[in-house]
């Protein structure tokens, strides 16, 4: 379980991003959260994964402090991050980038099985190079393989869908059903995406630096759109 508590950053600048906020991941569940554009939700995901650290407040995962911990000491604990924009190696192939997630050499089979279950033939995949050659729904999906590697207990996830087309989008979709389908998984999804929003066990609206509603897809959606959240549902290749 993942518990924030009063949690408050600050901007460089001074400003008041998240302002006090109270949210509880339970283990096990994919939350979608989600708000206006300037809300704070790239900021709060960017916490959960160290990559900042609270102005103020307290940080906890099944109960244990991790506030002060920055982004390498919280990937050790199970957490990891998916960008926005995934980065791109260029020279280090996708079986080289897997290995080291992983933190140790994968042969040919688990490369297979890692790759297979974000919709990719490894034979296709592995010896390419991590570079401006992969799509964008390909990177986003060798990002997720990464994450499989290393077998992370909490996967935080910054709006998959930006800058992918319809069919890669489906198959993301599909990857995070697979995922949670574990069970042993907590998976944590930035999104403004309606598909999204529709497969979480919670969604969880925030807006103005604070948590202002959360609950089941049935009772959330119609908070979610009054709020602005969804700007458009419609992707690459979409018509809408």
């Amino acid at each position: 379980m993942l518990e924030l508590k009063n949690i408050v950053w600050k901007a460089p600048d001074g400003k008041v991003v998240l302002d006090g906020l109270n949210l509880t991941i339970p283990t096990g569940k994919l939350v979608v959260i989600t708000g206006p554009n300037g809300s704070g939700k790239t900021t709060l995901a960017k916490l959960i994964a160290g990559i900042d650290i609270p102005s103020e407040g307290q940080m906890l995962l099944d109960g244990e402090d991790i506030t002060s911990l920055d982004i390498t000491e919280r990937a050790k604990m199970g957490i990891s991050y998916a960008f926005q924009q995934p980065v791109r190696f260029k020279g280090i192939t996708v079986r080289q980038l897997i290995g080291i997630a992983a933190g140790h050499e994968i042969g040919e089979t688990g490369l297979c099985r890692i790759l297979a279950s974000v919709g990719l033939c490894a034979r296709d995949y592995i010896d390419r190079e991590v570079n401006s050659t992969l799509s964008g729904g390909e990177i986003k999906r060798i990002e997720i393989a990464t994450l499989i590697a290393r077998d992370t207990r909490l996967m935080v996830f910054d709006e998959p869908e930006a800058g992918i087309d319809l069919w890669s989008f489906k198959n993301l979709i599909g990857v995070f059903d697979k995922l949670h389908q574990r069970g042993d998984m907590t998976l944590v999804i930035i999104s403004h995406q309606e598909r999204i929003l529709r497969i979480a066990d919670e969604i969880v609206l925030i807006a103005d630096g604070k948590v202002k509603a959360s609950g089941g897809p049935d009772e959330m959606m119609t908070h979610v759109f009054t709020s602005g959240s969804i700007k458009s549902n419609c992707l690459v290749g979409e018509e809408c």
